[in-house]
């Protein structure tokens, strides 16, 4: 508005000039007019002459007098309308200044040649020291300097030359706004733009308590994370510690103390990393060989692991060094595997030195055979007699992987139902990001369970492959919900083309190959893409699974379908997902081809016959099922392990459904005489005392006089068993028991 007033006052000004400049010039014509009157009257001196110029200088007088008045007039007219715009633009400064002074914010305006030309007294609040020397007409270089020495904001205590040459370059592109920390504690927003003309414009404000209130929401959030680190470490089955970068120690948890057998009140001698290393070391004899040295402030120190034996004890330790100082240090117990294993290692000894003496008999009978025919049937005995023992030990070793899985199982398929239970219901979201994550680790240790059991299952020839015509395209879009999410949270673009092909082969096996390809593509690709395509081609159909990942050299391309085989050293991964495809492949008869080079990522194809297309009705009938409520719903659980019965009541309560739990016949029994007759029964196959779920169920629907519908629940997952059951007409689930399936199953044999 002041820049506007004095434009006007320039312009004003150009007029007058101009006005006054006639003036003088119709004077100095007046004059010229009048000199010439006295010249001509002085030569002539002729009368009538005289006269004649006379009445011409009388209208020439006459006329200029006019054309002078008519200057006059103009002239005043526009000494008047100055005086007006002069009045106008005062007022006008007035009530700008007013204005400015009236906003909270510091207001402060640079001209085009960086000069102070206005700013209120907020802004001289900013800085205070400075009050008395801003004046209009400094340079913003100036009251840069001046503040950068005697109001010494933060950045220019260690540095002032260079907190004022950051500051101008700011000030200079003045696109925006910056935060800057002032010595008395406060913090002020700065947003500087520039002018039409020029010159920049800004707004200093006052920020400090948004400030504060950031930091204690910041605070909040740290003590709301350090409740969830201790629940997380107090959940966990080995001893954990950490330490801060200035060696104390700063949480634990109650496994700690119970697997280094630390007394009560132990943090009060051991407050520190050092007060640790010499209990583990002097009083439990701990050879850890320099695993538990302090690396809390070393530069990528990493992550040590380590066996250190004590005594008649061992421990398996991790140190891990944090980025930002500090380090942890986990315990656990494994003398009881470490002894588990060592017999396992002596049994093995023990039948290889009796293969190998039964080999040596072999061959002495061998060569006894050629001088000796008499005895042939005596060697033919004894090579029975071998054959029955290998026989006896194969079905062994059979029936000691069924017990060893369902020994596994067991509480992994509880673990399951908990978390399970434990999502249903209303979480805070710390609370339920850690039942994910708890989620997460159970799918993990299911997955390598299962590659291992799936592996000897194939090796025994266990699993059959069952052939078949089905569409293509439904099971690719089941793989498109799996594994998007991975994808997903990897940064990578997962494209699946799910065309409608009929092919032919054992779905579930095809299922497991495509799951394990895509499954590895997503693991080993750090960024770009993965795709999974169809080509059709005279008999055949090909899938293409194609990621843009770091590639395989030649020579390693046979290596990776070995188990355990991996090409990196990333903790993620078994190395068995390629060792069950390459066993699946083969079992199926189709072809599997791998085209890669280093740094051109990699494309796996699978060859699989066309199939020959065919009506289905399964997703009519199967969404007959859908929506009916499981509230009210009587289930009998028939488990002899409490933790099993635990996490199924709570799963299936958490749905609604009324439900009773029994370790057994007798215990069943009592339930249903005490309560109502179930609508639907759970039963574990291996329980108590030899007792089998079958029979469980025959003696129940013998004792009630009607059938039953039941549910068998094992983790055997061998074909004999499989085939027992689809005998007698009941469903049978694998551990660990899968929430979203076991849900499906009871809503479709509900009535």
């Amino acid at each position: 508005m002041t820049m506007a007033a004095d434009r006007r006052d320039g312009a004003d000004d150009t007029e007058l000039e101009a006005l006054r400049e006639e003036l003088r010039k119709l004077r100095k014509i007046n004059a010229a007019l009048i000199d010439r009157v006295e010249r001509s009257t002085d030569m002539a001196g002729n009368a009538f002459s005289m006269f004649e110029t006379a009445i011409s200088l009388e209208a020439m007088v006459r006329d200029r007098t006019s054309q002078l008045e008519d200057a006059l007039a103009k002239l005043a007219q526009a000494n008047a309308d100055l005086a007006r715009a002069h009045g106008l633009a005062d007022a006008a400064r007035m009530r700008l200044r007013d204005a400015i002074d009236s906003i909270n914010e510091g207001f402060v305006l640079f001209d085009a040649e960086d000069r102070l030309v206005l700013f209120n007294e907020a802004y001289l609040g900013f800085w205070p020291a400075l009050a008395g020397q801003i004046r209009e007409g400094m340079s913003f270089d100036e009251i840069a300097r001046l503040a950068a020495e005697q109001e010494r904001p933060g950045g220019s205590l260690v540095a002032p030359d260079r907190w004022v040459s950051d500051r101008l370059a700011r000030h200079g592109i003045a696109d925006g706004g910056h935060v800057q920390a002032l010595a008395d504690g406060r913090w002020v927003q700065i947003n500087e733009l520039r002018t039409s003309e020029g010159g920049i414009v800004g707004i200093y404000t006052d920020i400090t308590e948004a400030k504060a209130e950031d930091a204690r929401e910041r605070a909040r959030e740290l003590a709301e994370r350090n409740l969830v680190l201790q629940a997380t470490l107090d959940n966990l089955s080995e001893g954990v510690c950490v330490f801060d970068d200035a060696g104390q120690l700063s949480a634990w948890n109650e496994a700690l103390q119970r697997i280094l057998r630390l007394p009560d009140g132990w943090t009060q001698a051991i407050a520190d990393h050092q007060g640790l290393v010499d209990w583990c070391r002097t009083r439990l004899g701990m050879r850890d060989k320099g695993c538990l040295d302090w690396r809390g402030n070393s530069a990528g120190a990493g992550r040590i692991e380590r066996l250190c034996p004590a005594g008649d004890r061992s421990f398996e330790v991790r140190s891990t060094a944090m980025e930002r100082g500090g380090q942890v240090i986990g315990f656990t117990d494994v003398t009881d595997v470490q002894r588990a294993q060592a017999s396992l290692r002596e049994t093995a000894d023990t039948l290889e030195r009796r293969v190998s003496e039964r080999t040596g008999e072999l061959v002495e009978v061998n060569r006894r055979l050629e001088a000796e025919v008499t005895e042939r049937r005596a060697i033919e005995a004894a090579l029975l007699d071998a054959k029955t023992v290998a026989e006896k030990a194969n079905l062994s070793k059979t029936r000691f992987l069924a017990a060893a899985s369902h020994d596994l199982l067991q509480p992994l398929n509880a673990a399951r139902l908990f978390v399970a239970a434990l999502g249903d219901r209303r979480l805070a979201l710390p609370t339920r990001a850690l039942v994910s994550q708890t989620s997460t680790a159970l799918d993990s240790v299911e997955d390598l369970l299962e590659a291992l059991l799936e592996i000897s299952r194939l090796d025994a020839g266990a699993i059959q492959p069952e052939i078949s015509d089905f569409r293509l395209d439904r099971m690719l879009r089941t793989l498109q919900v799996e594994f998007a999410p991975l994808a997903q949270s990897a940064g990578l673009e997962l494209t699946i083309d799910a065309q409608p092909i009929w092919v032919r082969s054992d779905i579930r096996l095809l299922r497991r190959v495509l799951q394990n390809l895509l499954s590895n593509a997503i693991r080993y690709t750090p960024q770009g893409s993965v795709a999974l395509r169809c080509r059709t081609g005279g008999d055949g159909v090909e899938i293409d699974v194609i990621d843009t990942g770091p590639g395989i050299a030649a020579d390693k391309q046979q290596l990776i379908f070995e188990e355990f085989r991996r090409l990196d050293t990333r903790p993620s991964g078994k190395g068995l997902g390629l060792a069950i495809v390459r066993r699946a492949i083969d079992m199926l008869g189709h072809a599997i081809l791998l085209r890669s080079a280093p740094g051109a990522g990699a494309c796996f194809t699978v060859s699989v016959p066309r199939g020959v297309e065919r009506c289905e009705s399964e997703e009519a009938e199967a969404g007959t099922a859908r929506g009916r409520s499981m509230t009210g719903l009587r289930i009998l659980i028939v488990d002899n392990e409490r933790s099993i019965q635990t996490g199924m009541r709570t799963l299936l309560s958490g749905w609604g459904c009324t439900v009773t739990t029994a370790d057994g016949f007798a215990e069943a029994v009592a339930a249903i005489d005490r309560d109502a007759r179930p609508d639907i029964v759970l039963v574990d196959y291996h329980l108590k005392d030899g007792e089998t779920g079958d029979e469980t169920i025959a003696r129940l629907q013998a004792h009630l006089g009607v059938p039953l519908r039941a549910i068998m629940i094992s983790a055997d997952r061998g074909e004999e068993l499989k085939a027992k059951m689809a005998v007698q007409a009941i469903p049978l689930l694998s551990k660990p028991v899968k929430p979203a399936q076991l849900r499906a199953l009871l809503r479709t044999m509900l009535d």
